[in-house]
């Protein structure tokens, strides 16, 4: 146990308060450090806010680690305990990305968000990926009914290879496209591509913008 939580519960003993001791999850915010999430298939308890989130090409884990932690992190922050992350767990390959999106993957994200809201009907859904991730979302917002779709309150992809173009039926205001100075990947818009060095430094580099992200999460959430 990390001394400063130790020494906030011996505060709270010592004190003899009445009420029940905060959770370790809200004492602490959550380190996302493990490049895997699954709150969704693990029926973790429900949030108000629920990421559905797709790593690129090549990346460990369900969600990686170029865009996809820094992003949670500091959603974290900015909604403490109010967040759910899920990864959609799929094949990532140079060949998904090129035939415009791990078809598999596509249809696991879109499962995961009706998952998602049958398990916690109040929560608001986040869809979000990067690279490759970006065209599973692209692909899995086109597969949801018109009541899922209702239940995304915003999106945001990180170096889309299918920027510019519609989100499914969801409106563009709820849709933030961040695309990093010298990504190649994102910038030509409209074309296949995917994870790991393809694209330049600038597609490695979406950890700086996980807090403008997060804002933008924030200012569409009616919670």
């Amino acid at each position: 146990m990390k001394p400063a939580l130790f020494q906030l519960l011996l505060v709270f003993a010592a004190g003899g308060i009445a009420s029940p001791l905060p959770s370790v999850e809200e004492l602490v915010s959550r380190q996302y450090g493990g490049g895997t999430e699954n709150d969704v298939t693990n029926q973790a308890p429900c949030k108000p806010l629920t990421v559905i989130f797709a790593r690129g090409t090549s990346e460990g884990g369900n969600v990686g680690s170029v865009a996809g932690p820094p992003f949670f992190k500091a959603l974290d922050s900015a909604l403490p305990n109010q967040v759910n992350v899920q990864g959609v767990a799929y094949a990532a390959t140079w060949n998904g990305a090129f035939s415009g999106g791990d078809a598999a993957g596509s249809q696991t994200m879109a499962s995961l968000v009706g998952q998602a809201v049958s398990q916690c009907p109040s929560t608001q859904i986040v869809l979000s990926g990067y690279s490759q991730g970006g065209q599973l979302v692209h692909n899995a917002a086109k597969k949801l009914s018109a009541d899922l779709t209702s239940k995304v309150s915003s999106v945001v992809i990180f170096g889309d290879p299918y920027n510019g173009q519609a989100v499914g039926s969801i409106p563009s205001s709820k849709v933030d496209e961040i695309c990093a100075s010298g990504d190649s990947i994102c910038s030509r818009g409209g074309s296949s591509g995917g994870g790991g060095g393809a694209g330049g430094s600038g597609h490695l580099s979406y950890g700086n913008y996980a807090s403008q992200a997060a804002a933008f999460v924030k200012s569409k959430f009616s919670g």
